[in-house]
This record gives structure tokens, C-alpha cells and sequence, in this order.
């Protein structure tokens, strides 16, 4: 197993991610420390300069598994499952933009909060599915274009409503069948959504292409309760070669966590 830290290239309100007036002093650091790979979340990567990104981590001699784009639901509101096609168009557009940012290195492009709320109404639920499967294999159909894999990121009830555990999103990719989409499977979701670790982690098997890691209180491993042997006594019994990549609150600072 290779690891790697969750990184965010603009600034965002999500906390559980890297930021800092200087990437190079943090991927500096990243590498200093020992870890093989940076998880690179953005926006939009229209808005950086994707050369510069490139160079410093090829300086860096690091890795790039995985793309977050989760910050386009969170700042702007984009969303496949959204009822407005105008916005699903604008989502779908977004997510060509990072797959393209990620083809240059091969990296996974996640699916998680960018895939949006589903409505309570069960028929209006039913058509925001229905539209969260047609954009999903939109990306996914502009990714194999790429070389580039998506990953679908079960989260918990607290932040989205639907496919939140690794079974739901299990169930879910047989039905839709497309093999270019995997599973990116987060200690931190499945201490609140998984009865499991260890069985949830297995039954993925070899769909399970990231690993997101942090403790119950999303502080780094050892902050908090989590069993952190039964998890990684899954992912050997899977042989799992992914990345298992630190996407922590910065606490009690970022080189400390």
C-alpha cells in the first residue's frame, strides 16, 4: 500500500484538507515525511495554473491517484442529480475539466459530494437518479476518452442522501454497469454508515480502487476510536495496491497531522 495527503489547490470551506499560501512547501513537507502521493482537490482547474501544479510535483517525484472535486458542490452548487439541466450541463462541463486536469498523470477523478442531494419526494427522487445516472455516464464515457477512471465516494447521511455505504454503492455500479467506475471507500464515513469495517472493505474486493483515511473525530489516525487494524488487515486480505490517502482535519496543525 502506497500513501498520500489530500491537498487542496484553492481555498475552500472544506476543513478536512491541506491549504496553504505555498503547494511547494507543502508537497515539500508531504515528501520530507515519506509519503509517495498527493491527492489534489480543486475547483475548477481552469482557475490555477495546472503547468506549475505539474512541475512542482514532478519535482517532488510524487504520484498524483486522485483528483477531489467535491469543492464544485461545495462553493458553487454543481450537481449531476440536479433537477435543472442547466446546471447538470455546467456540472458535467466542470467534470471534463478535471478529467482532463487528471489525465496528465492518470489519476482517479472522485464522485463524491459533486453528485448532490436527492429530493424527498420518492417520484422526484426517482427522476434526480435517473439524471444522476445519465451525467455519471456522460463523465465516465469523457473519461475512458482520457484513460482516466472515476470512483464513486459513499458518504455519510449527514452530508449527502444517497449511495452511503460501500453496499449501496456496490448495488448500485452492478445496475449501472460500467466498468471504468470504482469505489472510494473513507474510515471516517464508514464509522458512521458501516456495521463492518472489515466485512464492508472485503465485499468491495477489487472495485475498491482508493482508500480515504482518517479517524471518528476526522482528526489523523490515533486521534480518535476507530479500529484501525481491522481495516488494514482488509485491504492485505484484498491485496488492495491503491493508495490509502490522508484526508484529515489539520489538527492540531497541518505538520502534526
Amino acid at each position: 500500500m502506497k500513501t498520500s495527503f489530500a491537498v487542496s489547490l484553492q481555498k475552500t470551506r472544506f476543513g478536512a484538507i491541506a491549504f496553504g499560501e505555498s503547494f511547494t512547501s507543502i508537497i515539500s513537507k508531504l515528501k520530507e515525511l515519506g509519503y509517495q502521493g498527493v491527492e489534489l482537490a480543486v475547483r475548477n482547474p481552469r482557475d490555477i495554473n495546472e503547468e506549475e501544479i505539474k512541475e512542482i510535483v514532478k519535482n517532488h517525484q510524487l504520484v498524483v491517484p486522485a483528483i477531489g472535486t467535491g469543492q464544485a458542490f461545495i462553493e458553487e452548487g454543481l450537481s449531476l442529480s440536479s433537477r435543472e439541466k442547466e446546471i447538470r450541463g455546467k456540472t458535467i462541463e466542470r467534470l471534463k475539466n478535471h478529467i482532463d486536469f487528471a489525465s496528465q498523470w492518470r489519476s482517479l477523478v472522485i464522485i463524491g459530494l459533486i453528485r448532490g442531494n436527492l429530493p424527498p419526494e420518492e417520484e422526484e427522487k426517482e427522476e434526480a437518479l435517473k439524471y444522476f445516472e445519465e451525467s455519471l455516464l456522460k463523465c465516465s464515457q469523457l473519461a475512458k476518452e482520457k484513460d482516466v477512471r472515476l470512483v464513486i465516494e459513499p458518504l455519510n447521511r449527514y452530508e449527502i442522501n444517497f449511495l452511503n455505504t460501500i453496499k449501496e454503492a456496490l448495488e448500485f455500479l452492478s445496475s449501472l454497469g460500467d466498468d471504468n467506475i470504482g469505489i472510494l471507500a473513507d474510515s471516517f464515513h464508514m464509522n458512521i454508515e458501516e456495521a463492518n469495517f472489515y466485512q464492508s472493505i472485503i465485499e468491495a474486493g477489487d472495485r475498491l480502487w482508493h482508500f480515504h483515511i482518517a479517524d471518528s473525530n476526522r482528526w489523523a489516525p490515533g486521534f480518535g476510536h476507530i479500529d484501525f487494524e481491522s481495516i488494514f488487515r482488509a485491504l492485505r486480505d484484498i491485496n488492495y495496491q491503491g493508495f490509502v490517502s490522508a484526508e484529515i482535519l489539520q489538527k492540531p496543525n497541518f505538520p502534526e497531522a
